[in-house]
């Protein structure tokens, strides 16, 4: 199948949703927990969170145009400057998933899909117990992007928690956090190591 510029705009919205959100490949499955002033809690599932940096520690997620309907971790972030990043695992993939409806701003989808908010050393977001591999993230800056109306949002990393046994040699084992994927708009993917390959250095590359 080749499809060309045209045939994707006539695509019918959730064709192309599903679609363009899968070109990329597999994408990380995680929950951002937010809370705003009057802490009502949010939690919302998202697969655009990227590694933007590691001295300091920043990673970024894309947030949607905003609208009534759909922007509360956005509008909770700016608020309170903090949130969480928790890894889907195979677990509650099915509680987080529906985190994805549209709920009023009045309610916690902790509650509504069944997942437990959890503090850590005074961090005023909350976390998914149920998640064994979580960031408490701040806020640092919003990058709008004037093509589509979105906004890269940008946090740094402030507290960490892995699971031991995932940690092997400094490396994180991601099939040992039981981590999942997503790719579209509603599938999820188990994730399987292959290989390890050693740090590359030029005259490190063996002949093919």
């Amino acid at each position: 199948m080749i499809y060309t510029k045209k045939d994707i705009e006539n695509l019918d919205r959730i064709t192309k949703l599903k679609l363009i959100n899968s070109v990329t490949g597999i994408k990380p499955a995680n929950l951002i927990g937010t809370t705003n002033n009057n802490n009502q809690t949010n939690l919302a599932v998202f697969s655009s969170v990227v590694h933007l940096g590691s001295a300091p520690a920043l990673l970024g997620f894309i947030s949607r145009p905003q609208t009534a309907e759909v922007g509360h971790t956005y509008r909770n972030i700016q608020e309170n400057g903090c949130y969480t990043i928790n890894h889907i695992q195979p677990e509650f993939i099915k509680n987080a998933h529906y985190t994805s409806a549209k709920f009023d701003a009045n309610i916690s989808e902790f509650k509504s899909c069944n997942l437990t908010e959890e503090y850590i050393n005074d961090f005023k977001a909350p976390f998914v117990k149920e998640s064994t591999f979580k960031m408490g993230m701040r806020f640092v800056e919003a990058m709008p992007i004037k093509h589509n109306g979105t906004v890269l949002m940008i946090g740094e990393i402030e507290h960490l928690v892995v699971p031991d046994h995932a940690t092997v040699n400094n490396d994180i084992d991601l099939e040992a956090t039981k981590s999942v994927g997503i790719s579209g708009l509603n599938t999820y993917y188990s994730l399987e190591k292959t290989n390890t390959y050693p740090y590359v250095r030029v005259e490190d590359v063996p002949k093919f």
